[in-house]
């Protein structure tokens, strides 16, 4: 990942004159992308997304989760509000659901348990107390479907409180008037 210098931030304009020559030459390939830029001064993201991705985003978030660049971007935004826990998070528990060993299992249940789950973790979510102590009950023994409640409990907080604001985010407005431009 490239980082932007700090001694020659680029301006608005530069990145949006960056970004339609971008486009301008994915649209030249097959198919309509855009490229995916941060503010100056932040990480620069190398992230090709269709541009009627960008429109989806603000279906549902369900529709932003699905695309790797939405989950950037999201995150990104997430991180400006100091809670991109509850999107590692609900990853974590995405790819949590898919091991298959039980040794696997039980080391990445308790890398969640202690990143995200136990009180004064690193990333720790915000889930209630009831919640927090049937995962401590269980991790010794994790099941697949132990973090199930905790996931579903973020995700709504996600879907009701983030994702409203990310959809009036500048961040996501600019993306989406980007991605209009013909």
């Amino acid at each position: 990942m490239k980082r932007l210098s700090q001694s020659s931030p680029l301006g608005r304009e530069e990145i949006q004159d960056k970004m339609k020559r971008l486009r301008q030459k994915e649209r030249e390939k097959e198919g309509t992308y855009f490229q995916y830029f941060l503010i100056p001064g932040t990480d620069l993201r190398a992230h090709m997304a269709p541009v009627d991705d960008v429109g989806a985003w603000g279906e549902s978030l369900d529709h932003l989760l699905e695309c790797k660049t939405g989950q950037l971007v999201f995150e990104d935004f997430l991180r400006t509000e100091y809670s991109e826990e509850n999107l590692l998070f609900w990853l974590a528990c995405e790819d949590y659901r898919k091991i298959t060993s039980k040794t696997k299992m039980t080391v990445a249940a308790k890398r969640i348990y202690t990143e995200f789950v136990q009180v004064d973790a690193p990333r720790q979510i915000n889930i209630d107390c009831v919640t927090r102590e049937e995962i401590s009950e269980n991790i010794s023994e994790p099941a697949p479907n132990c973090f199930d409640g905790a996931q579903r409990l973020i995700y709504a907080l996600m879907e009701n409180d983030c994702y409203p604001r990310f959809l009036k985010s500048d961040m996501y407005q600019a993306l989406l008037e980007q991605a209009e431009q013909p």
